[in-house]
């Protein structure tokens, strides 16, 4: 684990035993006095208004699974900082995390049931009883007739005890369509994986050991998987590993987060990143840094990806193909990651396979600084076993049009924003029946239901956590209420538990609510062994890990002796394709996840909007970065409102020039361009999931939204694009951009458009 030494890790955790059931469980935060943490719904007889009274639970912003502690006064939530005892966030949250106070006080969350008039036009409130009725008969009907799997449970990925307690209920209703779709899900990772080591689960990254860290299209520092963990590695191996400061490469077509943290950052081709991967290897295995019984046919299996002819193929030289592995060889704590765009195009994931046979050849396989794999999950079977494809969207889509779908079920995941418009999912949804929500907001997909259930905040509400991809060993949390719900709203459990009821299945589910539930589940990870912790029976164990907020077993998972049959001759990565004639659509289409909104599910925050990108201090909006070279060649400036044009629609946002990006390369952030999301989120920037080709990768059947080919139409409008901060690269630069009521810059003829705020790199290429 990055950051903290095992042994004084177990130290902390106050391990004993040995043995795949030996556990530990975090004491106290060493950032907050222990008589502080404590259960909201136990709250102790010291308590005294005016005095701050810290809670441990887990963020749900993402799905990291960080531990949080949250500062409450007089029963209100006032500031959320990471849990310094939690494996993941170990003290440290992202902006996302602090965010998540908007998400409770947000005065566009929904505070009670409603449902449709008759003529479908406006939502009315009603009363719990009355919601949990009109679903409860419905699906009674549906049940009693045989036509149980009619019913469709849509949700963002959930884990722990609260899947299972979603998979217990459909399988009850007698359905079989549980989906989960969330548009960030690494499903060619979790693919490649299986494929290479015969695991279906994330493998954990130990970033902070590694004194060598090569990444493909993985922006690990920002928005890919873990980011709060993986940064803090990311300065343990800054600090040096054994003495040596760790390097980092960063080889991706468009510059991120991560590359610009990175020594060395290459521009490759998009879609090509898993050829480069090869060619490392192809250097490695003839060149005598692999001997394993099986060289020769890494070396026949590799002969194709010299890197001679890759340096055609990946825009990349050889000299700096060598280089690369080179040092990925003679380096101590050498490692290889990969994602973002070079698992989205249509060769994903034999580009990871290719990415993490590095990590095999090298011999890093369950070693510090390497790759190591985790252990089975303690609940259900992993947060991306259910997770659904395009290509299960799509016939979702086909199932509700065709009429096998009469009640979908919504919660917490909005496809209708995060799909293309080319799988008109809205249209679809329009043909059932009865849609339901219980999400916490109205967004793109709930406005569609003509049932609303709201659902309580993470914040006040009793779950659990087991994240992937972990830290090596297992870990899981308790989620805790730490305020009382501020409307009249439930938890999804307690939703789900009263529905079950109402229907007649009591005896399938006896709980009072959701805690109870937790609690018999967590009797069953007691019961696995020697918690060494010297709590005294059940009772104890739970209250103390509610207040520490992290449990966990030491026993890393078995690092890979070998590979699977036949998996080395199956290695190879063919070119991308991309949709769209290079002559009417002449660039490459890269979107990618904001730094700020991700994916658009945080885009309702007003910090979240205030929160300046990363890279180039805008706030607001939505713009098309362009390289230098194709702006002057399309004499477009910094602000020029453009058309970016696609096989499958159009959608317009200004111009910003940005100079590490491929000339051949349009960059677009996703995360703007909501019609329905609340105040702070609608009719702001546009969308560029809209306009995505259906293009698929060729595997698993995902979207491949690094695959979509476009072409840039002028408009001949303009506009100021909102910063946070004026010009980098001028000292007597306005630090606060200037607009006044007539919507003319005033900044002191500051030339905007000729100018950028990002840290460039040197490339070499």
């Amino acid at each position: 684990m990055s950051g903290i030494d095992r042994r004084d890790f177990l130290k902390l955790a106050g391990a004993g035993g040995a043995g795949a059931s030996a556990g530990f469980m975090m004491r106290e935060s060493t950032k907050h006095p222990v008589e502080h943490l404590v259960p909201y719904t136990s709250s102790p007889e010291e308590f005294s208004p005016g005095i701050a009274t810290w809670y441990n639970t887990v963020c749900s912003m993402c799905s990291s699974g960080c531990g949080i502690s949250v500062r409450t006064r007089e029963g209100r939530a006032k500031k959320i900082e990471g849990n310094p005892s939690h494996p993941v966030s170990q003290g440290r949250l992202c902006a996302h995390g602090q965010a998540g106070l908007q998400v409770l006080y947000n005065p566009d969350r929904l505070t009670g049931p409603m449902a449709r008039t008759a003529d479908n036009a406006d939502l009315l409130p009603i009363t719990w009883e009355e919601g949990i009725s009109q679903l409860a008969t419905r699906l009674s009907a549906l049940q009693a007739s045989g036509q149980g799997d009619s019913v469709c449970f849509l949700s963002e990925g959930v884990d722990g005890h609260l899947a299972t307690l979603y998979e217990r209920f459909m399988a009850q209703l007698g359905s079989n369509r549980l989906v989960h779709y969330d548009f960030t899900h690494p499903s060619t990772l979790y693919s490649a994986i299986e494929r290479l080591f015969g695991q279906s689960q994330l493998p954990y990254y130990d970033i902070g050991n590694a004194d060598y860290v090569v990444s493909f299209g993985a922006d690990y520092l920002s928005t890919w998987i873990s980011p709060v963990h993986h940064s803090f590695g990311f300065g343990s191996s800054r600090k040096g590993v054994n003495g040596v400061r760790g390097r980092f490469v960063q080889i991706e077509p468009r510059m991120s987060v991560s590359g610009a943290s990175a020594d060395d950052w290459f521009a490759a081709n998009p879609g090509t990143e898993g050829m480069v991967a090869l060619a490392i290897a192809n250097h490695i295995v003839n060149e005598g840094g692999y001997q394993g019984d099986d060289r020769d046919a890494w070396a026949t299996a590799l002969a194709p990806y010299s890197p001679d002819l890759m340096s055609q193929e990946t825009g990349l030289s050889s000299e700096v193909i060598v280089g690369i592995a080179e040092s990925f060889m003679s380096s101590q704590h050498s490692l290889a990651i990969g994602g973002g765009s070079a698992g989205n195009n249509t060769n994903g994931v034999d580009t990871l396979v290719a990415v993490n046979a590095l990590n095999y050849l090298i011999g890093n396989l369950g070693n510090e600084g390497g790759l190591v794999l985790n252990p089975e999950p303690v609940v259900g079977s992993g947060a991306g076993a259910l997770q659904a494809t395009y290509t299960d969207m799509v016939e979702l889509a086909e199932a509700a049009r065709d009429g096998s779908i009469q009640v979908l079920i919504l919660s917490g995941t909005n496809p209708v924003f995060n799909l293309p418009d080319a799988a008109e999912f809205r249209e679809a949804i329009a043909q059932i029946p009865l849609v339901v929500s219980l999400s916490s907001f109205i967004d793109e997909t709930s406005s569609l239901a003509s049932l609303v259930l709201p659902s309580h905040t993470y914040l006040e509400s009793w779950g659990d956590s087991f994240p992937e991809p972990g830290v090596g060993f297992t870990i899981g949390a308790i989620s805790q209420p730490v305020v009382s719900p501020l409307f009249n709203t439930r938890a999804k459990g307690d939703i789900i538990i009263n529905l079950a009821q109402e229907i007649g299945l009591s005896a399938e589910f006896p709980w009072s609510g959701m805690e109870e539930y937790l609690k018999e589940g967590w009797q069953e990870i007691y019961a696995r062994g020697d918690i060494a912790n010297g709590a005294e029976g059940f009772e104890s164990f739970w209250n103390d890990v509610v207040r520490a907020g992290v449990w966990g077993e030491t026993t890393r998972g078995p690092a890979p002796v070998g590979l699977p049959e036949g998996v080395i001759e199956s290695i190879s990565v063919a070119p991308p394709e991309f949709s769209g004639s290079s002559d009417n659509y002449p660039f490459i289409f890269h979107p990618y996840l904001s730094d700020t909104l991700e994916d658009g599910g945080a885009a309702n925050l007003p910090w979240l909007q205030e929160l300046p990108d990363p890279l180039t201090s805008i706030v607001y909006g939505s713009w098309v970065e362009l390289n230098p070279l194709t702006a002057n060649e399309m004499n477009l400036e910094e602000g020029d409102i453009v058309e970016v044009e696609s096989p499958h629609g159009r959608v317009t946002a200004p111009v910003f020039v940005y100079p590490a990006i491929m000339p051949n390369v349009i960059g677009m952030p996703i995360g703007q361009g909501h019609t329905d999301y609340g105040r702070y989120a609608s009719g702001r920037g546009s969308n560029p999931i809209q306009i995505l080709s259906p293009q698929l990768e060729t595997e698993t059947g995902g979207l491949a939204w690094a695959a979509t080919r476009v072409a840039i139409n002028p408009t001949g409008r303009r506009v100021e694009i909102v910063k946070t901060g004026g010009v980098s690269r001028e000292l007597g630069r306005e630090i606060i951009q200037k607009v006044g009521a007539d919507g003319a810059d005033h900044s002191d003829g500051a030339d905007h458009a000729a100018l950028s705020s990002i840290p460039v790199k040197v490339v070499r290429s």
